[in-house]
């Protein structure tokens, strides 16, 4: 009887749970793709993809901007291929001087969004940026020389046509933030192989290329995979970095301004849902051309690869590797650093120099007085703190589930937990706007407004008179990050055995005392590692924080520095000081998720 009762609280557990991620992440995604095909009278029509003066794919405006998208996510995600497959390979058969202090490095740019090194990107690369400072120093310009504008010079790509500066500062800003995610995969990967396989080969006289592309490269193709596919999804729907840069010409950036005219066009539907299925076909495209070229090992590593030594130059070359790939990484937000110190003496004192001539603190100071900073940090701080709590107890919950219970059905919660990493930000963000203008929100809307409860209304608007975001915000936030609690959460239970809490259960223990007085003390510091990362980096969500908050009582911390950036004056330099701020809370936060799960930090970036 008792087992029975205890099936029962598990199942309805999971029903609940199931309903949950229904409700907010399947149906939002539902009314985006059905609001594409809708037509006026209600009907089924293709008119917004492939209609006369109304179809997005016959629009050569939005053709360019889908196209733009997909280079931009082609070029990054061979960017960081390119840079984390040689460092991946040195970290795996390589050892040398320093380098535990030089693959901690790898981690920094995940600390430091795009988002917020665009500003840095555009003061160094700009017309009287640093760069051009630079070259007229050495000579290489004439000191009366206007200077290269790199972010607006024309380059040519062939087949695809004329480029300018711009395209290429997203791609390199995108691929210096998102190649460690790549090489914790690639990493986790090499470091699974089995090294008898390799001496195999030797031994039969293949040479080291010959190895690496048989034997080694098939075997990490699914670590390949992971990686490329998280990289290829985030920069083809990142919304923030091209809207820093002022890059309109590409989908994610449309579907931001066409928002505007959601309540009256289906258009930024139809657009939106172009996007969702280019990055799933090219996600299955992928999985089916590379994931099932895989080759499955029939055993585990019988023993532990032996790492060469690397002495001399060749350490020395290997470090090198390292450190400059980091330094370039974290170029740009040196340069963000440098514009929040800049002095204003003489209106601008990082003007046509290399530095800036004075510098400051007073940025920071106005940071503290402004009306806008101060208010976004605090409501950042309430939005994500509670996306925080929220993710820990649906992660957990799933984890338990899925691991430790291995209810039946447990692979579809799995699914829908970690299916955010896989879907466009940006999606799930036009998604919940979609939401609060249908049911159930529209009709609760109204209902609370209709009796004089404007307060209690707003919360259940995003578009409106008097919208306040934060139930949405929250929930996009949870449902965003909790892949991160999720993977966190499960590898904790699964080092874990199950045998105290079935004794405690026995014991006559009810199941939530055993998860709080058993479960959660053992898999603490996996759940702390999750929570602040869910932490951090729904402080610093640009997709959900730019769409879902309209009014400036309620923007999050990217919001405002979006805002503060487009303004005259002190603008740029305040939104350059609440950057630092964001990036010193993200480093601090992801140092101590590192600490606490080590090297298995890489399987919360993993799809």
């Amino acid at each position: 009887m008792q087992l029975r009762g205890r099936d029962v609280y598990r199942a309805t557990l999971y029903t609940g749970i199931l309903g949950i991620m229904l409700m907010f992440l399947v149906w939002p995604i539902v009314l985006t793709v059905r609001g594409g095909f809708v037509s006026s009278d209600g009907g089924f029509t293709l008119d917004y993809f492939f209609g006369e003066g109304t179809g997005v794919l016959r629009d050569p405006l939005y053709l360019r901007g889908l196209l733009n998208a997909f280079l931009i996510a082609v070029c990054t995600t061979l960017l960081c291929l390119i840079v984390t497959l040689p460092m991946a390979a040195i970290a795996t058969k390589r050892d040398f001087p320093g380098k535990a202090a030089v693959s901690a490095l790898v981690l920094v740019p995940l600390i430091l969004p795009p988002f917020v090194g665009a500003i840095g990107l555009r003061a160094i690369l700009g017309r009287t940026g640093s760069v051009n400072a630079f070259l007229q120093w050495t000579g290489i310009l004439s000191p009366d020389h206007p200077g290269i504008d790199f972010l607006a010079g024309q380059f040519h790509l062939p087949l695809f046509g004329e480029f300018n500066g711009v395209f290429f500062a997203v791609v390199l800003m995108e691929a210096l933030h998102l190649y460690p995610i790549l090489y914790l995969n690639i990493t986790a990967s090499m470091a699974n192989l089995d090294p008898s396989l390799d001496e195999a080969a030797l031994n039969l006289g293949a040479g080291k290329w010959r190895r690496f592309f048989k034997c080694t490269l098939p075997l990490i193709l699914p670590g390949i995979f992971a990686g490329s596919t998280i990289v290829f999804i985030w920069s083809f729907t990142e919304l923030g970095t091209p809207l820093m840069f002022e890059y309109t010409d590409v989908t994610p950036v449309q579907v931001f301004y066409g928002l505007t005219e959601i309540t009256s066009s289906q258009r930024p539907y139809a657009l939106v849902v172009v996007m969702l299925v280019s990055a799933l076909a090219l996600y299955m495209l992928g999985k089916f051309a590379f994931g099932g070229r895989a080759y499955e090992m029939q055993s585990k590593a019988q023993h532990a690869q032996a790492l060469k030594r690397l002495t001399g130059v060749k350490a020395f070359a290997a470090a090198s590797l390292f450190i400059g790939i980091t330094a370039l990484a974290i170029l740009p937000h040196i340069g963000v650093i440098l514009n929040s110190l800049s002095g204003m003496t003489a209106g601008n004192d990082w003007y046509k120099t290399v530095l800036p001539q004075s510098l400051t603190t007073e940025h920071f100071e106005g940071m503290l007085q402004h009306s806008l900073a101060v208010p976004s940090i605090i409501n950042s701080l309430i939005y994500a703190l509670s996306a925080m709590v929220f993710a820990v107890i649906l992660g957990l919950a799933i984890a338990y589930l899925t691991v430790r219970v291995k209810i039946r059905g447990g692979w579809i919660l799995d699914t829908l937990g970690m299916l955010p990493l896989a879907v466009p930000g940006l999606v799930m963000a036009f998604g919940y706007v979609a939401m609060s203008l249908e049911w159930p929100f529209k009709p609760m809307s109204d209902f609370f407004a209709a009796r004089g409860m404007d307060t209690v209304a707003g919360l259940l608007q995003v578009r409106g008179e008097a919208p306040n975001p934060l139930v949405f915000l929250i929930v996009a936030y949870t449902i965003r990050r909790l892949p991160y609690i999720l993977r966190s959460a499960a590898a904790g239970l699964e080092q874990t055995s199950g045998q105290l809490e079935e004794a405690a259960l026995n014991l006559g223990a009810s199941l939530m005392t055993a998860i709080r007085r058993i479960v959660v003390p053992l898999i603490l510091a996996n759940l702390i590692a999750g929570a602040i990362l869910v932490f951090a980096f729904a402080m610093l969500e640009v997709s959900d924080s730019l769409i879902l908050a309209e009014r400036a009582q309620h923007f999050p911390v990217t919001k405002a520095i979006w805002t503060l950036y487009n303004r005259l004056g002190d603008g740029q330099y305040i939104a350059s000081a609440m950057g630092v701020w964001g990036m010193a809370l993200l480093a601090v936060t992801l140092i101590g998720a590192s600490v606490l799960m080590g090297k298995k930090l890489g399987a919360i970036f993993r799809v």
